[in-house]
């Protein structure tokens, strides 16, 4: 996995020595060598990584960092601090200025590329998810969002306690925190506990224990329940080549053991919030699809879902050698509601008629708002006689009962007219099919509404209308 690199240093030997290793591992370099033109660099160029020397004259690497993570355009890109400073202090430090690692010179390669690698993965799918909601919201599917999360919420953390003989300290430490914590003894309990809870971070200790950590961590982002959960290794000191194959296997971070209790509360903090932001990028990209293939008013699917959906479902059923059946609904004199009662009330009527339709369906049929007062249903696996069926008690359940006004003004009421057409599945396009449809719809309009009309279609060419009972 290829990647910009982004490397601030002021000694040129230092920058020069990271570069060539970087370059070797065909990574693509770009340089500054003090805050103000890293601050910049970062602005024009969107690396997708930082490497940040802490110690530099004017603006420290602490500063630069905090500005990075504030601005909007860079706070997503990984910063990892690399200094002589080895004092847990710096480190925590550095972690509450929102960098994301912090490793001490000489930098061990197998720990920096393993590194690497691993926020540039977690930043490319973050990257994804924004990206799919500025397309959302450059279409005008939805209006833009406030991706802010909650950062002094306590967190729901999961601790495999097989092989953590310092789980009293770490369970102490997040529990001052306000954390609410659960312990799972063996790895069994830990995938089900995890794949059942919603937990901010799983925490797992590598080393003595009964089972292998990593495959463990493995087992965590195979499954679909845990796949995007943090996972938080506890290793030993002197293991770069364990932890880097952690991290290949998507480990999000690790503390060395012993734990220091404030890099402990750093570092799970970090991860608390970062899941968040992600998931709230999740929810939003959900709701920018539903809104996307969703009529607003009556919360039933819109015409674009109907096209892709019916293409799906008739490429299932030819394969079956099955019938596709599609019903036009039409509300009966719906102007003349709009223009005695007004168009709130023409709203509450469409929306009581979504519902109707609805409930009157099998759980694997389809309504959609075709267009103003017009509504269309897709009907899998349906002969003409069940959709003529389907058809009568839509049509039944219209003028069932008045609808209702939530202003306490009179309750209206309304009729339907519909049309059914039904083919084979991939003999006829959702156009043919909609316009035979409605066609039928035209003639129950025409011959007195309130009813059903059928069409079906021949082997050589459509049939013409015909009535049905309605």
């Amino acid at each position: 996995m290829t990647a910009r690199v982004l490397v601030v240093d002021d000694v040129p030997v230092n920058v020069k020595l990271l570069e060539a290793k970087l370059l070797v591992e065909y990574y693509e370099v770009v340089t500054a060598h003090d805050g103000v033109s890293a601050l910049q660099v970062a602005h024009d160029q969107r690396p997708d990584i930082i490497l940040l020397d802490v110690m530099m004259p004017g603006m420290d690497g602490y500063e630069v960092c905090r500005r990075v993570k504030a601005d909007a355009t860079t706070a997503h890109i990984p910063v990892v601090m690399v200094t002589a400073l080895n004092e847990v202090s710096d480190r925590v430090r550095g972690l509450e200025a929102g960098a994301d690692d912090f490793l001490t010179k000489p930098v061990n390669d197998v720990a920096l590329f393993a590194r690497i690698r691993s926020l540039v993965r977690l930043k490319r799918a973050s990257d994804e998810w924004r990206a799919r909601e500025a397309t959302a919201v450059e279409l005008g599917v939805t209006g833009a969002t406030d991706n802010a999360v909650n950062e002094k919420a306590p967190g729901s953390i999961l601790l495999a306690t097989d092989g953590m003989w310092d789980k009293e300290a770490v369970t102490k430490t997040l529990i001052a925190q306000g954390h609410k914590i659960d312990h799972a003894d063996n790895d069994a309990s830990a995938i089900s506990m995890a794949s059942q809870g919603d937990y901010d971070i799983v925490i797992v200790a590598d080393g003595d224990r009964s089972s292998d950590a990593l495959r463990l961590c493995s087992q965590f982002r195979s499954l679909p329940e845990t796949r995007h959960g943090p996972i938080l290794l506890l290793v030993s000191e002197g293991t770069e080549d364990r932890l880097a194959k952690a991290l290949e296997l998507g480990i999000n971070d690790y503390l060395v053991r012993p734990v220091e209790q404030d890099e402990l509360i750093a570092r799970s903090w970090t991860q608390i919030r970062r899941k968040r932001y992600e998931e709230r990028l999740r929810e939003n990209f959900a709701v920018s699809v539903n809104a996307a293939v969703t009529d607003p008013l009556t919360g039933l699917y819109n015409r674009r879902y109907l096209e892709s959906h019916f293409e799906r479902i008739s490429d299932r059923l030819k394969e079956e050698g099955k019938t596709i059946s599609l019903l036009m609904l039409d509300i009966d004199h719906f102007k003349k509601v709009n223009d005695t009662y007004g168009h709130d009330s023409g709203d509450q009527v469409l929306q009581a008629v979504a519902k109707r339709i609805v409930s009157n369906l099998r759980g694997f049929d389809t309504a959609v708002r075709f267009g103003g007062e017009e509504f269309v249903i897709l009907l899998p696996d349906a002969p003409l006689s069940a959709a003529v069926s389907t058809a009568e008690r839509l049509c039944k359940s219209m003028s069932s009962a008045p609808i209702p006004m939530s202003n306490g003004g009179e309750a209206i009421s309304i009729t339907a007219s519909l049309g059914a057409a039904t083919t084979m599945a991939g003999d006829e396009s959702l156009e043919e099919l909609v316009r035979r449809a409605d066609a039928a719809l035209y003639h129950a309009k025409r011959t007195g509404r309130n009813k059903v009309i059928s069409s079906v279609a021949e082997p050589s060419a459509v049939s013409q209308p015909k009535s049905a009972v309605g």
